[in-house]
């Protein structure tokens, strides 16, 4: 008997093996190849479920797909149990993109675009929700729980899309990208916190308004003592893990980790899911300054190269997608799901004094429902709150929106007149010798070094506003390059200044590597959205290594303009107003 047990459990382990690697090769390969061409990795990690699993192998070669992922009940819970862990490790993964306290300093226009944001959503997803047949409700006598999930799940925005995103077009560190940012924080942080809310009253044999004032209260004081005294006690526990083990990446993956798996324990406690409380474990130690960007990478790395991949991929063995595609409804949430959110962040940037075209870069940002939309649609589909069909649609929704993210944003980025970037650089006033060994000592250097050129402001006013703007939000590519900048009333057209520090400059840089190249960019108040195509040009101009390496090696300030002029010749940029 123990012999046959024995053969049994390493016959498990085999096969979990096999399906692991196939899983994790494929995903990573075919999610490769997507951002090759453009497209968000978890597209080709979707693919890879839907080709093994039941959609297409199962149909094709239904005793190969058998054997390779039979239907017993120990081996479907070993592959199950690592893709929750891949599923809560990605919500605290997402928790580390989102800084409170970035968004508090941005609360004004980030409230406004965010609070459009959740409820023109939530109002135009409701309503064709709450008009569907019967047919695609797990539980018809919850019709109006079944309506408002539908809206909150086509109401959440990716955040990690939409960063990704603007990684890739070299605008993330731009005002406008920190704005966008600081809304999708606060959208994040209220949608999750509205989803865990309806699902744990879905979960309920019958509600009365006590037990929803109590869920919705202990909601509210656990996120907010978590916002408040969680960052504080977690922030402190980090420092000092940074302090004693500053190159110890392992022990502060382990803290964070604990701290997630500790307020997931107390979340699911008190009725609402503990996807939620890893993602508020993420925000309590991704606020935390002493959390380096090289920390928060290498933990981003090891969630998205392992865990994530094999997440996304178990999603298509799950169900049949083809046998449950209901083409009318998928393509009514993709509408719903795109066309909402980008009314809503529209609308929302109406309110603020953003251009016409920073407007429009704002509503495309906020339509991604990526992997945070699959999510939501994933844990409603095991606990019964939906029907795979409408399953299929959401994920369907998801992957439209986020497909056409990257082509949407590419063509507004092209939508402009232009100028030759070099006609804004102040050439007098570059320092390729910055004796500082701090970032504030370069900038106060560059400062001093752009006011003693016509028209600009004095170095002290300079200064001030591009060391505010540095605190805010660290301004490091990466690279070797970092970006200060700041927009200044009454600076009449832009400038940009270049400084060269030999030894590098510790920028807190997400690659870990010193700050070499150092680019003052001071940009008009009302700039237009020029900033954001100075940094962009900058950042693609200087993609290549080798100019890099020769605008750092540089003997003199002609070598030096003369790489910059072979690095950004080409380089256009929207017309500034004078």
């Amino acid at each position: 008997m123990s012999e046959t047990l024995h053969q049994l459990g390493e016959q498990h382990v085999a096969t979990f093996l096999l399906q692991l690697l196939l899983l994790l090769g494929l995903a990573r390969g075919l999610g490769y190849v997507f951002q090759r061409i453009g497209q968000p990795a978890l597209v080709g990690e979707i693919l890879v479920g839907l080709l093994l699993g039941p959609t297409l192998l199962g149909r094709l070669a239904p005793g190969l797909h058998a054997r390779l992922f039979p239907s017993d009940a120990v081996q479907f819970a070993m592959l199950d149990t690592v893709s929750w862990i891949g599923l809560l490790l990605l919500l605290l993964s997402a928790g580390l993109e989102v800084d409170v306290s970035v968004a508090w300093r941005q609360r004004g226009d980030a409230l406004k675009i965010a609070l459009s944001d959740i409820i023109l959503p939530l109002m135009i997803g409701f309503v064709p929700a709450l008009l569907l047949p019967e047919r695609y409700m797990a539980r018809p006598d919850q019709r109006i729980l079944f309506a408002l999930f539908v809206a909150t799940a086509l109401m959440i925005s990716a955040l990690p899309m939409t960063v990704r995103a603007l990684h890739d077009l070299d605008l993330l560190k731009s005002d406008l990208g920190l704005l966008i940012l600081s809304a999708l924080i606060i959208n994040d942080i209220i949608g999750w916190a509205i989803f865990t809310l309806i699902l744990g009253f879905a979960t309920q044999a019958r509600l009365d308004l006590a037990h929803i004032a109590s869920v919705v209260g202990g909601t509210v004081v656990f996120a907010a003592l978590c916002m408040t005294a969680g960052r504080w006690l977690v922030g402190g526990v980090i420092a000092r893990i940074q302090k004693r083990s500053a190159s110890d990446t392992g022990m502060m993956l382990t803290f964070v980790c604990c701290v997630g798996m500790l307020t997931g324990l107390i979340t699911q406690r008190m009725g609402i899911h503990a996807l939620f409380g890893l993602f508020l474990a993420g925000v309590m130690a991704g606020g935390t300054p002493a959390l380096s960007e090289r920390t928060r990478h290498v933990i981003n790395q090891m969630v998205y190269a392992v865990f994530v991949p094999v997440f996304f991929a178990s999603i298509g063995l799950k169900v049949d997608f083809l046998a449950n595609f209901d083409a009318p409804l998928a393509l009514l949430f993709t509408i719903v799901g795109i066309g909402g959110k980008y009314v809503g962040a529209r609308v929302g940037a109406r309110m603020t004094s953003l251009s016409r075209w920073d407007r429009e870069f704002v509503a495309v940002t906020h339509t991604p429902g990526g992997s945070m939309e699959m999510i939501v649609a994933l844990v409603a589909l095991q606990q019964g709150l939906i029907t795979v069909p409408v399953f299929v649609a959401i994920v369907f929704a998801a992957l439209v929106s986020s497909i056409v993210l990257g082509p949407w944003l590419a063509w507004l980025m092209r939508r402009r007149p232009a100028i030759n970037v070099l006609d804004i650089f102040l050439r007098r006033a570059t320092r390729l010798g910055l004796r500082g060994e701090t970032r504030w000592d370069a900038i106060q250097e560059l400062c001093e070094a752009a006011a003693e050129q016509e028209s600009l402001p004095a170095a002290d006013a300079l200064h001030a506003a591009v060391r505010a703007r540095e605190e805010t939000a660290g301004t490091a590519l990466g690279e070797g390059i970092a970006v200060p900048h700041a927009r200044l009333p009454g600076l009449r057209k832009p400038a940009v200044v270049l400084g060269r520090s030999i030894a590098g400059i510790d920028w807190d840089t997400p690659d870990g590597l010193p700050a070499h190249l150092i680019f003052l960019i001071l940009t008009p108040e009302e700039d237009n959205g020029l900033q954001v195509q100075i940094l962009g040009a900058l950042a693609h101009g200087l993609q290549d290594e080798e100019l890099r390496h020769r605008l750092i090696a540089a003997r003199d300030e002609q070598e030096a303009w003369s790489v910059l002029r072979q690095a950004l010749g080409q380089q256009n940029l929207l017309r500034a107003r004078v």
